[in-house]
């Protein structure tokens, strides 16, 4: 048997179809453009890549795009005078700050700086803690991607055993958390766990986002579990160029898992979809309107 390819770019644009279809109607029905605004400091490749992207998705969807392009060097009070403008903001319901930043600036400073309500990377303690209470909140919007991702082989996470490997804050901790309120029953693993291929073997669902490339092999897996591979790397090849791969061994689990999201074309394409999603979301949360449907 091979494994179903979960394909995130068809999956990514439905959901930021119905995300522009929301969009519509709350400015035909109540004059509301939701508004996000991106910050990027420096001049990181991948960064730029991703802000242009985000940048041509949120017009796509008719919501409004704020770009703010800051220097390296720019002061840590120049960033937080710049996030309590847009704190302010009427226009401005989403306020993102693309990571990581230049080194000598304080990350955790610049997260709290967010008003909470506009916060819609989910990195907020506010909506790090009501996520963690089980309490409506912004979430990430990586681990958002990977729900909506199983749930289209899924109806129902409830009861499944899920492994989660990788504890950062923007996926791995969150995305726990997400799975806990679909009624999962989860492991958190990391680079420390004991017998990591034996944990992984018992999972129905198998979310990898350590950042190590290939780590997860074929033989670990459950045959039939769903695999979903939020790693992306870049390895060289025999011509000096470099590949993308994820943390799962493909190939090979290919032959084993009943479905597994492929590296490129999977979870990425979902980020920046639940992007839009938490922007309209935090529009229509701040402006007293009812939850859009998306």
């Amino acid at each position: 048997m091979t494994a179903k390819i979960i394909d995130g770019k068809i999956i990514a644009a439905e959901l930021r179809g119905r995300v522009a279809d929301e969009v519509a109607r709350v400015k035909r029905e109540h004059q509301l453009v939701p508004g996000l605004a991106v910050v990027l400091v420096g001049n990181d490749p991948a960064s730029e890549v991703y802000v242009r992207s985000k940048h041509t998705q949120t017009q796509a969807a008719g919501m409004a795009s704020f770009e703010h392009k800051l220097p390296a060097d720019v002061s840590q009070s120049d960033l937080l005078a710049l996030v309590a403008r847009l704190n302010r903001d009427p226009a401005v319901h989403g306020i993102l700050v693309q990571l990581p930043l230049p080194k000598g600036l304080n990350t955790e400073a610049v997260i709290n700086a967010i008003d909470p309500a506009k916060d819609v990377d989910g990195l907020h303690p506010n909506n790090a803690g009501r996520l963690a209470g089980g309490f409506e909140a912004l979430s990430p919007c990586t681990p958002l991607g990977c729900i909506i991702l199983t749930k289209s082989v899924h109806a129902s996470l409830e009861g499944m055993n899920a492994i989660v490997i990788g504890r950062s804050n923007l996926v791995g901790r969150p995305l726990v958390q997400l799975l806990l309120n679909e009624n999962a029953t989860v492991t958190i693993a990391h680079s420390r766990s004991r017998d990591l291929p034996g944990l992984v073997k018992r999972a129905d669902l198998v979310y990898a986002a350590v950042g190590k490339p290939e780590m997860v092999r074929g033989d670990w897996l459950k045959p039939g579990a769903t695999v979903i591979d939020v790693g992306i790397n870049r390895i060289p090849k025999d011509d000096g160029k470099t590949r993308l791969v994820g943390d799962v061994a493909y190939q090979e689990a290919l032959a084993v898992a009943g479905a597994i999201t492929p590296v490129p074309g999977g979870v990425g394409q979902m980020t920046v979809a639940c992007l839009l999603v938490n922007t309209l979301r935090a529009a229509c949360a701040i402006t007293g309107l009812p939850k859009p449907a998306v």
